[in-house]
């Protein structure tokens, strides 16, 4: 709740086209089609229907009143937004000495959903491009356009999302350790959704937790995940045995248990999909064990 007591942020807005993007161009899937499952390979999707289409999203900032303008701030980057309940959240964490004084960049999508659309392509492809497009087009806006300086430390970064948001959080730090240490999701997208297809990620981010993180070495990732036991089962064609968001997470939390990560697993019941009552239960404390631990960087940036 918005806490009239404590120091407020302030919020920043403004807007992106793609036209501007060397990265993200643009693309939608027509209106009431999806995508036919590869009769040779039934981990596949066949999009036939997407097609260039221009976009425009919405960078939302908040910069906290503790800022001292010309030092160097640790930030969080968020998927979907505008997220206005964590701008809240942080006006009132930063006002108990909870969580570091930070920046919040809370980044809209490029429209649509899953495979064949500009969201889907940007949150649940299993590679460093989106983390090298905010990196390279977002946040030297954000510098610019709200006088504020950003850690390049790993350890004063962190990533945010729900559902593709989510798992895309995840896959900023998995693809670039050396930009992003700590993760924060609810119901993340850990399902085969990936598209296009990629022989080296076949599974999409339902990788993750069969082969990516066992297989792969511990990196310095500190995750916090969320999935609520009414979550989202087999939503679309795809009858894959990939797409049970329960028992991906369920299976998320046991891939790092074995590996040795630092993470917390929230299993909420009566909970549906990235249900917003469990965030507004959540969100505090899962940004305090997120922080925890956090101490600027000495080096001079």
């Amino acid at each position: 709740m918005v806490q009239t007591n404590v120091p407020q942020g302030t919020i920043y807005h403004f807007t992106i086209d793609s036209k501007d993007s060397k990265i993200y161009p643009g693309i939608a899937r027509e209106a009431n089609t999806f995508g036919t499952p590869d009769p040779a390979n039934p981990v596949k999707l066949i999009v036939t229907t997407s097609h260039p289409v221009p976009y425009t999203r919405e960078v939302a900032v908040y910069v906290p009143k503790q800022y001292v303008v010309g030092t160097v701030a640790p930030f969080i980057v968020g998927a979907d937004g505008p997220d206005n309940l964590l701008f809240t959240v942080l006006d009132n964490l930063i006002a108990e000495g909870k969580v570091p004084p930070m920046v919040a960049i809370s980044i809209g999508n490029g429209g649509g959903d899953a495979q064949g659309s500009e969201r889907g392509l940007e949150y649940d492809t299993m590679s460093g491009v989106y983390a090298e497009f905010v990196e390279n087009e977002i946040l030297p806006l954000v510098e610019g356009k709200c006088q504020v300086k950003l850690t390049k430390d790993p350890a004063g970064r962190a990533t945010m999302g729900g559902s593709s948001g989510g798992s895309c959080a995840l896959i900023m730090a998995w693809y670039h350790p050396e930009l992003y240490h700590r993760v924060l999701n609810y119901s993340g997208t850990y399902i085969n959704q990936q598209w296009p297809y990629n022989p080296k990620t076949p599974h999409g981010a339902w990788g993750f937790h069969d082969s990516i993180i066992p297989k792969n070495r511990l990196k310095p990732l500190r995750i916090w995940m969320e999935v609520g036991d009414r979550d989202l089962f087999n939503p679309n064609v795809m009858r894959d045995s990939m797409h049970d968001w329960v028992l991906a997470n369920e299976n998320m939390a046991k891939a790092l248990a074995a590996k040795g990560y630092q993470y917390q697993f929230v299993f909420a019941r009566n909970a549906g999909h990235v249900d917003y009552k469990v965030k507004k239960q959540t969100l505090p404390e899962a940004l305090e064990w997120l922080w925890k631990g956090y101490q600027p960087a000495k080096v001079t940036q």
